[in-house]
């Protein structure tokens, strides 16, 4: 029996297509994967899952809309160009039309019509089109900043990139580079991206929640100014962010990160010091937050602490990050253990301001909890850390040197990349003008055809034609920027495009995508919690803020499915086990499913 025909006669009779005005709509979408030549059993599992819901939904008779598109750009394609002499949109597209395939073949109910990918020009379009947006309104902006810099392959490498104090990929010991990078804003939307969870509660899986919640990382404490005992370059306080002030008394040296301005200066002044950043330099932000041994180095320099007047030595310490806070801590050794392991090496006083309601060995271990009275802190003693922190907070506030601060861990997204295959940034650098978009009308920046891919910095920077441009306010000989986008930008929205994929006049009909959206039931790997998941929920609402779409969450349910493991189990016992039978509703599956229970 000849089974390849006979699969191929029941696919082409059983092809999908959503109707344009859905009346009882169903948005059942999968995360687009990768192209990265073959499909794998994660795949499948992930796809069969939302295949089955969507097959399932059209029997209830819901209009369902279930579409596939390609994640297409990023540094793989790249390095594939780089190693085997290819241009990356040949290594691109091969992979997608043979990938493209092997999900025909398994049969799934896909409605082909309205595949995108997202290195197609009709698409990327769109994402420099949504950056001009953010430019406009602020939202997009460029600065400098300390980035992860690999010196070998010339280009910035994420966190994640760094292994052991080297890039990933050459074995380069990396470096801490200060490069100019556009960012966007996403801070501005913090408060949001928070209260706004409490819309998926019970619909997402809670630890994604808390994930998010996490990574968003608000707290509420305090900016206190600790003078310096003489000014240092203009610099007259040390200020810092503080979720502790009810340990102020406790304070027994200052720490700043290596990447601190105040850091920087005293090293012109300090051999020791100087090599100690030079040292950090070379270790991710991601590693330092991790290390085991804190240490540092003096800087011979004091701060004065404001509530007793005492005389503080400032360090500058490894275990400081300059992206949270401030970048400089008061260190209260009895009462954290990260300054308590600092204070044992360098025999800095230990001094407890918070007795603990039960017996605790000051010598062995700092008490980090709230639960005590507060001593050693003058009129303050006897109160407890809730009444303290007002307390101590009023009395600062009244002599300037504090106030109310909520920070958050949710630092800025960097989008800037060194790299080719990504969508170009569509802004020019004029000498009179500064910063200006493309205008819209000359969207797309098409990525140039013919490039030479060498591994070492940005192939674009060397392109005339590409970066030598007229300004389009003053006509004068101007720049194009050549980094590209963070390939997180193309997906942080190309469920929006799944509803409208052949627009030409915008990203997307707002009237469309509002009778589609929300997506009903996302599927996709929980590794994507704080990083697609979130970059996604922001842009929901920049698209709402600007008017595109009326509503501020992208997905309403939300399945992590899991990972695919050699021990595998029968239909009949995973039933079994989830306590269910085959007669069971699709919606207590799926809450089984969203409880990570499978």
């Amino acid at each position: 029996m000849d089974f390849k025909s006979i699969e191929k006669k029941w696919q082409e009779r059983f092809k999908f297509k959503s109707p344009t005005v859905p009346k009882n709509k169903q948005y059942i979408l999968e995360m687009f994967p990768y192209p990265s030549g073959k499909i794998h059993m994660g795949h499948v599992r992930n796809y069969t899952i939302g295949d089955t819901i969507a097959r399932i939904k059209r029997m209830q008779g819901y209009d369902v809309l279930h579409p596939m598109g390609w994640d297409a750009f990023g540094l793989p394609a790249e390095n594939a160009a780089i190693k085997n002499n290819l241009k990356p949109d040949v290594w691109t597209y091969s992979n997608i039309d043979y990938m493209r395939e092997q999900l025909k073949s398994l049969g799934l109910s896909y409605d082909w019509d309205r595949e995108i990918a997202t290195c197609n020009e009709e698409y990327y379009k769109w994402n420099q089109w949504l950056f001009i947006k953010m430019f406009e309104k602020g939202v997009a902006y460029r600065k400098s900043a300390v980035v992860n810099w690999c010196p070998n392959d010339e280009t910035v490498l994420a966190n994640e990139q760094v292994i052991d104090g080297k890039c990933w990929r050459c074995g380069t010991v990396i470096v801490q580079k200060e490069i100019p990078s556009w960012y966007i804003k996403v801070t501005d939307y913090a408060e949001r991206l928070l209260k706004d969870l409490e819309l998926l509660e019970n619909k997402w899986p809670q630890k994604v929640i808390i994930q998010q919640k996490n990574w968003i990382g608000k707290s509420v404490g305090a900016i206190v100014k600790f003078p310096l005992k003489s000014k240092i370059n203009g610099f007259e306080y040390l200020e810092i962010f503080t979720t502790r002030i009810d340990t102020i008394f406790g304070v027994s040296f200052m720490a700043i990160a290596p990447e601190h301005t105040l850091a920087k200066h005293l090293a012109n002044e300090n051999k020791e010091l100087f090599d100690f950043i030079q040292e950090m330099a070379h270790i991710s932000t991601k590693e330092r937050g991790t290390m085991g041994i804190k240490k540092g180095v003096f800087t011979g320099k004091y701060a004065i602490n404001p509530v007793n007047q005492k005389e503080i030595p400032i360090y500058v310490a490894n275990y400081i990050l300059m992206e949270y806070g401030t970048g400089a801590i008061m260190a209260v050794p009895a009462h954290d253990q990260r300054d308590f392991e600092f204070a044992k090496l360098y025999n800095l006083d230990i001094i407890p301001v918070i007795k603990p309601s039960v017996e605790h060995d000051f010598s062995k271990s700092a008490y980090e909890d709230y639960k005590g009275t507060l001593i050693n802190s003058y009129m303050f003693d006897g109160l407890d850390s809730i009444q303290a922190k007002k307390e101590i907070l009023s009395f600062l506030k009244a002599k300037n040197l504090a106030d109310e601060k909520v920070s958050y861990k949710l630092k800025d997204w960097n989008v800037s990349r060194q790299r080719y295959w990504g969508t170009p940034i569509p802004m020019i650098h004029c000498d009179n003008c500064g910063i200006v978009p493309v205008p819209y009308e000359d969207l797309p920046v098409l990525l140039p055809k013919e490039v030479e891919f060498t591994g070492h910095g940005n192939p674009l920077e060397k392109i005339e034609s590409f970066v030598n441009v007229k300004c389009p306010k003053c006509n004068s000989l101007a720049k194009r920027e050549t980094d590209t986008m963070d390939t997180f930008f193309d997906s942080s929205w190309y469920f929006l495009r799944f509803t409208d994929p052949t627009n030409t006049k915008l990203p997307f009909d707002p009237n469309i995508a509002n009778r589609w959206m929300n997506v009903d039931i996302y599927i996709g790997g929980i590794e994507h919690a704080v990083l697609h998941l979130l970059y996604s929920r922001f842009f929901e609402k920049f698209l709402y803020d600007i008017g595109l779409i009326n509503h501020i969450e992208p997905f309403d349910k939300l399945i992590t499915q899991g990972m695919v493991l050699k021990k595998w189990v029968s239909i009949g016992k995973l039933l079994n086990y989830l306590n269910l039978t085959e007669e069971d509703e699709l919606d207590l599956l799926l809450e089984k499913l969203n409880n990570n229970m499978i």
